[in-house]
Formats: C-alpha cells, structure tokens, sequence
C-alpha cells in the first residue's frame, strides 16, 4: 500500500529517518538535538515577555493565537491569518553564523536593534519535521535578539538554535 502511495506521487509522513536525508548541509547535530526531550517554554505575546533561549537545547515553545502578539518588528513575510505566532529572546555567547531550525513550515525572524536581520541562506524537507526547515542568520553576539515567529498552524512548535559551521565554497 505504502509502495503504490510512493509510486502515484503522494507525499508520504515524516515518520522515517530517511526522510530526513536529503539536507545539503550535515544536519547531524541538529537530528540529535531533536531526539532530546525538550524543554517545555511558553513564547511570549511581546519583547517584554520572550523568554530567553539559549544554543544546543531542544525546545518546545507554546505559541499564541497571532492576533494577540506584539511583534518587536514587521515580519518578514505576511503572516497567515488564524495562525500562532510568539516570540523568544536570543542569548549567544559570540557573534557568527546561527542556524535556527524548526519542526513546520511557518516564518521566522530575527530582530536586532528594532530590525530585521537578513537571512543567509535556508533549507527545508517537506517530509521531515525534524527538523523540517532550517534558516541560517549572521548574528552579532553582543546585542539583544529576538526571535519571532509566525504563521505557525499549530500552537506547539519545536525550535533548535545551533552554531553554524563554516561555509565552504
């Protein structure tokens, strides 16, 4: 049954590591961090009451319905309406390449000094969710930062914020 799916071009669910396998880059820490337990957290409705994150843990943030979030800045993409949204403050010890990954398809953001930092590059796997989407920011390491995420079709999400290793080319 699972076969004729594959074969008619349906889109299976992520439930095996080997949907997970087709990253470009060596996503292996951040698989790992995945299979941790997480770390419960409730994302905050604005700056003032993002919690702070830190790199190399698992967590699982409670999302607000989008409607009710005070976003530190204009995000980056139109969000989705009856979507969740929330937000978490960023602790890094050093500036540099960051790759924040996510378990679904929604937006993500940082702010830095009220603006949007640009991302660098990204990547996804539609049958993966762990992780599913994978955006890669330069940070600096002595500012605050906020994390902001929106259009989220749940109100659970998992997030791992990881050092990104150096870029070859």
């Amino acid at each position: 049954m699972v076969l004729a799916f594959a074969a008619a071009g349906f889109a299976l669910p992520a439930l095996a590591d080997g949907d997970c396998v087709d990253f470009k880059w060596d996503v292996s820490k951040e698989r790992a961090l995945y299979a941790a337990a997480p770390v419960d957290v409730s994302a905050g409705k604005d700056a003032g009451s993002a919690p702070v994150i830190v790199p190399d843990r698992l967590y699982r943030l409670r999302l607000t319905p989008q409607e009710r979030v005070a976003f530190a800045a204009t995000p980056g993409k139109v969000p989705a309406v009856s979507a969740f949204a929330g937000l978490a403050t960023l602790k890094i010890a050093a500036p540099g390449s960051y790759r924040i990954s996510i378990d679904l398809p929604f937006w993500i953001d940082v702010v830095s000094n009220g603006s949007l930092v640009q991302p660098i590059d990204y990547q996804g796997q539609r049958t993966c969710a762990a992780p599913h989407k994978i955006v890669v920011f330069e940070l600096p390491g002595s500012q605050p930062l906020i994390l902001q995420f929106s259009g989220a079709p749940q109100d659970t999400i998992l997030v791992v914020v990881t050092s990104a290793p150096p870029r070859k080319f």
